[in-house]
């Protein structure tokens, strides 16, 4: 016998899709083509670093090569909630303001050990804290110095003692709310931090003067020059 053939469905040509109407080619063709992906805009204190602060301190120094002048190299922030340890509610607000001032999301910091007088315990969230370099480095020490230092109340200038003897300079806010990113009216706990610049200067007066360069609003120093006593004749 013969075999039967499997009768094959029967299958409709596609049809070819129709542009609707109105549409123009070109804009057609823009859709189907790759969107150039803009550089991110070089922020305004890395443009001053690199024709203002560089000649200044190459003169200053009287450095040979470029590659001799300290530059910043991180900005660390470190925001500690000890009442975290009885309201486990004020880290998650802590880390969503740092996260705003600073742009990044910052890691939770976990205690070590157990420590009964302050009630805390082992593997317990007692802070958070954030690492800033490059661009985002920059504005956040542009926003710091132009918009947040002006807005701490009685300012009269940051301490230039503040130097770790390797060129790296520490500084404390009290209040979170001299950052503009912060809602005063939806703060529930006020909150300090520390923040660290860590540069690569050798010596303190090097960084004192990258710093001081770039915007740092520090104490002036009261220089005293003592005139040599004429011998009584």
């Amino acid at each position: 016998m013969a075999k039967e053939k499997k009768q094959q469905p029967d299958v409709k040509p596609s049809k070819k899709t129709q542009k609707p109407q109105g549409v123009d080619e070109k804009a057609s063709k823009r859709e189907q083509e790759p969107e150039t992906v803009q550089p991110a805009p070089v922020p305004r204190l890395n443009v001053k670093y690199a024709s203002e602060v560089v000649p200044t301190l190459m003169k200053r120094f009287a450095y040979k090569n470029i590659n001799q002048v300290p530059r910043l190299l991180k900005i660390t922030i470190n925001m500690g909630v000890g009442a975290a340890s009885q309201d486990p509610k004020l880290i998650q607000t802590a880390t969503a303001e740092l996260e705003r001032i600073a742009g990044q999301k910052p890691a939770v910091a976990i205690s070590k050990k157990s420590i009964s007088n302050f009630k805390l315990r082992e593997n317990q969230a007692i802070g958070c804290h954030v690492t800033l370099r490059r661009a985002r480095m920059y504005e956040f020490m542009d926003r710091l110095v132009s918009i947040a230092m002006p807005r701490v109340r009685d300012f009269r200038g940051l301490p230039d003692k503040s130097f770790d003897g390797r060129g790296n300079y520490t500084m404390g806010i009290k209040e979170q709310i001299v950052f503009p990113e912060i809602d005063v009216d939806k703060v529930s706990r006020i909150n300090g931090m520390d923040i660290s610049f860590v540069t690569s200067a050798r010596t303190d007066e090097e960084a004192y003067e990258l710093l001081k360069n770039l915007g740092f609003p520090f104490v002036k120093r009261e220089t005293i020059t003592e005139q040599p006593t004429k011998a009584a004749a």
